[in-house]
């Protein structure tokens, strides 16, 4: 096999794909990406079995066909230090030859043939989904994910597909995030897509796509990608129960006043004390050694008594940092309950610090 290609088209592809190798062992198979042409395209495949992503593309020039595997992260390395030129790579005597003008490099390869097999979307079901909103209200939720909780539910999405909604959840045990996309459905379907699937995701689609699943794997294609991950067998907690249904103080808030002022408090503190009176919200660090951060925004609360909340910033402003208006509503109850920080159709519920 023999192909020749700018050095920016290949780095491109290359760095793509270098989230879905095997980082750990280098002897696996799956530390390879692999190359294939057919009918004047190049096939490049990377995967370390639990996710995994084809790129298809006319814009490498094949001089012969064929096929062979090249360890990721070293082939990449080897591009970067090219110069902005065309740069061949051609297969000899089982060895990888890289080359540009004087420059030459070679790797060894793996056979091609044992190179894992990804899923097709033969007799799969398709799910109908706007692609934009999707992706956008995943965007939303994915603080939210947990990492590493022994609780492998956790460490995912829920794709929540109802007749008449779809609800996208995620949550860390200390918060919940919910993005809710309007629009009537055929089936009811949950899948839990876990959160390297979905932030691939993210990077990846802009535009649309079609998205299959069965009971191991979700699939989401479009012209140039195929895109697979496993996805998570597990129950997720019923989110439906930890939302307050009825709350006693709902307050409208300035989204850049809400930033600026909890921002100004994290330089203490992380951990925020916030206190709203009828005519303002006093913001405090909750922070030992004597140390201390406090700042007041002046704003009608609506409520007659002072109410008091404490809360680890960063979740709040994740919920900001994905609001699309230049307000947000929160719903309080009592101190140590959880509250709700809302905006349209995303809200995220969290528990306080109680002392």
């Amino acid at each position: 096999m023999k192909i020749k290609a700018q050095k920016q088209i290949i780095e491109s592809i290359l760095i793509n794909l270098q989230a879905f190798l095997e980082k750990k062992d280098a002897s696996q198979i799956t530390s390879h990406i692999l190359f294939n042409s057919q009918n004047d395209k190049c096939i490049i495949k990377a995967t370390d079995s639990e996710i995994g992503l084809e790129i298809v593309t006319d814009n490498i020039l094949i001089e012969e066909e064929g096929s062979f595997t090249a360890h990721g992260k070293k082939l990449l390395d080897i591009i970067r230090i090219l110069k902005e030129d065309e740069i061949t790579l051609e297969l000899i005597n089982d060895i990888l030859i890289i080359k540009q003008k004087h420059s030459k490099f070679k790797l060894p390869i793996f056979d091609p043939n044992s190179f894992p097999t990804f899923p097709t979307i033969e007799n799969k079901p398709q799910i109908s989904l706007d692609s934009l909103n999707l992706i956008q209200n995943l965007k939303k939720i994915s603080p939210a994910i947990d990492t590493n909780n022994p609780k492998f539910e956790l460490n995912g999405a829920l794709i929540n597909i109802k007749h008449d909604s779809t609800d996208l959840v995620s949550t860390d045990t200390r918060r919940l995030a919910i993005a809710s996309i309007a629009g009537e459905n055929q089936n009811e379907l949950s899948l839990i897509v876990p959160k390297k699937a979905i932030l691939e995701i993210q990077k990846l689609f802009l535009d649309d796509i079609n998205i299959y699943y069965d009971e191991t794997n979700l699939i989401i294609t479009n012209q140039n990608y195929f895109f697979f991950t496993r996805l998570i067998n597990g129950k997720f907690p019923d989110y439906q129960r930890i939302i307050p249904t009825n709350t006693k103080y709902k307050i409208i808030l300035p989204k850049k006043e809400m930033i600026d002022s909890i921002k100004m408090i994290t330089t203490i503190s992380q951990e925020i004390k916030m206190t709203f009176n009828p005519h303002s919200i006093l913001f405090k660090s909750l922070s030992a050694d004597n140390v201390e951060a406090k700042t007041e925004l002046e704003i009608d609360t609506g409520l007659s008594e002072k109410f008091e909340i404490s809360f680890n910033s960063k979740y709040i402003l994740d919920f900001i940092s994905q609001t699309n208006n230049n307000t947000f509503t929160i719903e309080i109850n009592e101190p140590s309950l959880p509250f709700i920080v809302k905006d349209d159709n995303f809200i995220t519920i969290i528990m306080p610090i109680v002392a």
